[in-house]
């Protein structure tokens, strides 16, 4: 019985769109991604008063190149952390799609 409520479990999140999907994440990744954020956060609200206090261009494109950056950082620990985690015990679970997914996303990312 309590296997069939893990399945029941199981297809309703299948089922779900995308946006309600959840992973679960160790507190260790869950702190790591979300010190990344906040680092890319100040750097924009940084960038803010760059621009109200009208500084130099140059200046705040490389400031913007830092931004840039930190999100890439950001993207790369989660992508491996799917990739490790979701996208591996799919394909353990026999669900291939999960591979196109991946596919999918990568093209979006890198465009």
């Amino acid at each position: 019985m309590a296997s069939e409520a893990i399945d029941l479990e199981k297809n309703k999140e299948e089922s779900l769109p995308p946006c309600c999907r959840h992973t679960n994440r160790s507190e260790e990744t869950k702190k790591a991604l979300l010190t990344r954020l906040k680092k890319a956060e100040g750097q924009i609200r940084g960038i803010e008063k760059m621009v109200e206090n009208d500084l130099y261009c140059p200046d705040i494109l490389i400031q913007v190149s830092a931004v840039t950056s930190a999100l890439n950082s950001f993207n790369k620990v989660l992508l491996q952390e799917h990739i490790k985690g979701c996208v591996t015990r799919d394909i353990k679970a026999g669900k291939d799609e999960s591979v196109d997914e991946l596919c999918k996303v990568l093209q979006k990312l890198m465009k």
